[in-house]
């Protein structure tokens, strides 16, 4: 039986995430976790070093286990980092421990949002935009199959996402 005492937000880097998820827990008085933060003081390292000198199977080993502990948790919010659901066994964990929010959002968008990050591996490419367009196609069937609820972060202003998120969330609980 699934529960929906955690909310865990999914989605493409830059859809905001971190954002939102700061957000939510600071609205519901819970714990924030950034999935991709907790790796980095788990291990030392940047998520640019652990791709370096890893790979990205490397860093994906590290997240399932990261992912792991923290669906493990209770009433907590956690912004996953944007391939997380790319294995079955995290998308299993999410959807069994928590209520999943899919952030969707524009590439032009998350290009405006990202131009000037450099602590993305996967955007470190002559061409951010079509690297983005293919994350995205690869990425969406993954993430609407996971989704309890999706939500436009590029179009909605941030209190009525927030707004948006927290109704459906009582809904679902």
């Amino acid at each position: 039986m699934k529960q929906a005492n955690n909310i865990y937000l999914i989605g493409l880097m830059g859809a905001g995430k971190t954002t939102m998820g700061k957000k939510l827990a600071q609205a519901l008085q819970w714990p924030f976790y950034d999935s991709d933060r907790v790796i980095e003081e788990t291990t030392g390292v940047s998520i640019p070093m652990i791709f370096e000198y890893e790979g990205e199977d490397g860093f994906r080993d590290r997240e399932q286990e990261i992912i792991g502990y923290l669906t493990g948790l209770d009433d907590i919010v956690m912004a996953t980092g944007g391939g997380a659901i790319l294995r079955p066994e995290n998308r299993q964990k999410l959807q069994q421990n928590g209520f999943v929010v899919y952030l969707e959002c524009s590439i032009e968008r998350i290009l405006q949002r990202t131009r000037r990050d450099t602590q993305r591996p996967l955007l470190q490419t002559e061409n951010p935009r079509q690297r983005l367009e293919q994350l995205l196609q690869e990425r969406e069937p993954l993430y609407r199959e996971c989704a309890d609820f999706s939500v436009d972060t590029g179009i909605m202003q941030s209190k009525a996402a927030l707004k948006a998120i927290l109704t459906e969330y009582k809904k679902y609980g």
